[in-house]
């Protein structure tokens, strides 16, 4: 499934100046994570451009067009309106001349302008448009933000996803998706989380009914976007199962070709899932900075793997 950012996203999330657009915003689609300049183009080398990427002018292509004649610059930048782009953004707040307009109204080529250098606009460019057209799932689940930790609460309906992050929630952690967590890979190591915007801030309790987290606990207890670091995966109690007792052995998760590191929590009375999660979002953390606690004690006790 391929996906797509409208016009009017970009322009609005990058404060972009609209110099000339041939139709409605809404209408324009961008569907390439990459940003390109076109300095190769420009030159004459045609190989390999891509169409489907956003083109940026900065200083210097703007200084070296500026070098040319007035012929061999209009000539150049024809051969770039040609290319069926889906926009072109000039940096800097460059001075942009009634000929390059010209070029794109005859091409139907989208010119914007931006008061960022070029650099800082490609980074932000290439930021937004990698979450924005990032691979996605929807899982069915919980996601916190625990200690700055992202945690993704998973199991059957009715183990306690929501009870368990509403008492999170009232421990100072934050809530950014119950029910539907909207996964986005943006990166080859990363994943982020979000909730469906029709559903932001809102947890459903059986026996209570809806409530609102961030009317009844206030915006500090939620968050729009969170990085997952692990998954917590709640079941019944099975007697008989064996479970992880020492941590040494890290289960992992697949979502969306990224290893997530999962710890399995049975369910049963009397057990406080709130600080179990909590303590098992401290020791990931631990773990990423090289340090684990089995380890240590097996090798008080003389018994290292």
């Amino acid at each position: 499934m391929s996906f797509y950012v409208t016009l009017d996203q970009f322009v609005s999330n990058l404060h972009l100046e609209a110099i000339y657009v041939p139709a409605a915003m809404t209408d324009i689609k961008i569907t390439s994570k990459e940003v390109n300049r076109p300095g190769l183009l420009l030159t004459g080398y045609k190989d390999f451009f891509d169409p489907t990427r956003i083109q940026v002018i900065g200083r210097m292509e703007h200084s070296y067009l500026n070098s040319l004649t007035f012929e061999e610059k209009i000539g150049k930048l024809s051969v770039l309106f040609a290319q069926s782009i889906p926009a072109v953004i000039v940096t800097s707040n460059l001075l942009i001349s009634s000929e390059v307009v010209s070029l794109a109204k005859k091409n139907g080529v989208p010119l914007l302008r931006t008061s960022e250098q070029t650099s800082s606009f490609i980074a932000s460019a290439i930021s937004f448009l990698n979450v924005e057209l990032a691979q996605r799932i929807t899982r069915h689940g919980v996601l916190v933000e625990v200690y700055g930790e992202g945690v993704l609460i998973v199991g059957d309906s009715g183990v306690g996803k929501s009870e368990t992050a509403l008492e999170l929630v009232k421990r100072g952690h934050r809530l950014i998706a119950d029910d539907a967590v909207e996964i986005r890979k943006v990166s080859d190591h990363t994943l982020v989380g979000q909730s469906p915007e029709n559903i932001r801030h809102f947890i459903e309790l059986r026996g209570v009914g809806i409530i609102n987290i961030a009317r009844a606990y206030g915006s500090g207890a939620v968050k729009q976007t969170q990085g997952i670091d692990m998954v917590i995966q709640l079941e019944n109690w099975e007697a008989g199962k064996t479970y992880s007792t020492t941590g040494l052995n890290d289960e992992y998760m697949n979502i969306l070709g990224i290893s997530i590191i999962k710890s399995v929590v049975p369910v049963r009375p009397g057990r406080n899932l709130s600080i179990i999660i909590e303590t098992a979002a401290i020791a990931n953390r631990q773990k990423k900075m090289g340090y684990n606690a089995a380890r240590e004690l097996l090798s008080k006790l003389g018994m290292e793997e």
